[in-house]
């Protein structure tokens, strides 16, 4: 089955355990970073893993973040918010990590950035954990999508241009629309004469 969107309560079940631990899993702030950048700006797992703090300007009141997509080769700059910027600066400074250095690198190694396979691995044992199916790091691109889908007045051409699609059949599939949202529709458009 496909991969699905994370509701709320499922990020927020996913993030708390990754950062306090679990029986047999240690807690890993690295990831549940990873993961939050994810969510919150839309960009795919790879991207984020290559990031350094230095990778993101002040540009007068504002940060601005410029990256060259991993899979697309698409050069992308946008604004990144001053919230997060703070969050990752905290993050950096809790973990000794550097404005050059990776900010999700292999334990000890600075110079070496966390894969992308590590991360869905150690989701993977927290979604079996949480009895959780069908997620993987990308549910927190679609989680980001879904989000900002709902919170724009349904605008999927927003949501094309945030996630840096060709076309909008390729974002519509990020828009999944649960069994009862249909239900709610269509009594809601009910119109018997």
């Amino acid at each position: 089955m496909a991969t699905v969107a994370l509701t709320k309560e499922q990020y927020t079940e996913i993030i708390e355990t990754i950062k306090e631990g679990a029986t047999d899993i240690r807690p890993n702030p690295a990831i549940a970073t990873a993961l939050q950048l994810e969510a919150n700006l839309g960009m795919r797992i790879g991207d984020i893993l290559q990031m350094r703090l230095a990778d993101i300007i002040k540009d007068g009141s504002r940060y601005r973040l410029n990256i060259t997509e991993e899979k697309t080769g698409k050069r992308r700059t946008f604004t990144v918010p001053a919230e997060i910027y703070c969050f990752l600066r905290d993050y950096a400074d809790a973990q000794g990590i550097g404005r050059e250095d990776y900010l999700f690198s292999l334990k000890g190694k600075r110079n070496k950035p966390l894969t992308v396979r590590a991360v869905q691995k150690h989701l993977a044992k927290i979604c079996d954990l949480l009895e959780l199916e069908n997620i993987s790091t990308h549910s927190f691109r679609k989680f980001f999508a879904v989000d900002v889908y709902e919170e724009n007045g349904h605008d999927i051409a927003l949501v094309q241009t945030l996630l840096q699609h060709s076309s909008p059949a390729t974002t519509r599939r990020y828009i999944t629309i649960a069994p009862e949202q249909v239900e709610k529709a269509i009594a809601k458009h009910t119109i018997l004469i």
